[in-house]
């Protein structure tokens, strides 16, 4: 969807990670080895978006950081869009519509980390009908062309550990 958009994979890579979680900042050479592509390239890219008001740039010690700047009037569609492009949406929805008793949902790992790995690390946080959920994952799949890998735990259980669950990159969604 993305690359009928945008011509540049480069670009579509950096939309993909810096608003896919808009927490996430990252310095130009760390991006470059990511995405296999020369610093350079990265550099015209984050320049572009940079000057037109997309991202934000903050120097830390010898390194930029940038991220997705949140106060831009279109960040909420770029951020919609994004997460269209993955299919988060269907995932959040489909999760939201008719499990059970969900409190809280949280995407961990690659994609908390706005890396498209193919895998989509789900952690739900309620009672929900177990039925449902292999349905929910099986469908959701097809839709959207990923793996999903969910775990569910318990209100009091995350209560008691959620520190555990959440020492990994996590994204809250819901």
């Amino acid at each position: 969807m993305l690359s009928q958009l945008f011509t540049s994979k480069t670009r579509i890579q950096l939309l993909l990670k810096l608003f896919l979680n808009p927490d996430v900042s990252c310095y130009l050479r760390e991006l470059a080895t990511e995405f296999a592509v020369s610093p350079n390239a990265v550099k015209e890219e984050l320049d572009s978006l940079t000057e037109a008001g997309y991202l934000e740039k903050k120097k830390q010690g010898r390194s930029l950081f940038f991220r997705a700047n949140t106060s831009h009037p279109i960040f909420p569609e770029l951020h919609s869009i994004v997460k269209k492009s993955l299919g988060i949406d269907r995932v959040i929805e489909e999760v939201r519509a008719d499990l059970g008793d969900v409190d809280a949902v949280y995407i961990l790992d690659d994609y908390a980390l706005g890396k498209d790995s193919g895998l989509i690390d789900l952690l739900i946080v309620g009672e929900v009908k177990a039925d449902r959920l292999r349905e929910y994952v099986r469908i959701t799949e097809e839709k959207i062309r990923r793996k999903l890998r969910v775990m569910v735990v318990g209100v009091e259980e995350f209560a008691d550990s959620n520190q555990t669950f959440l020492q990994r990159p996590h994204w809250k969604v819901v």
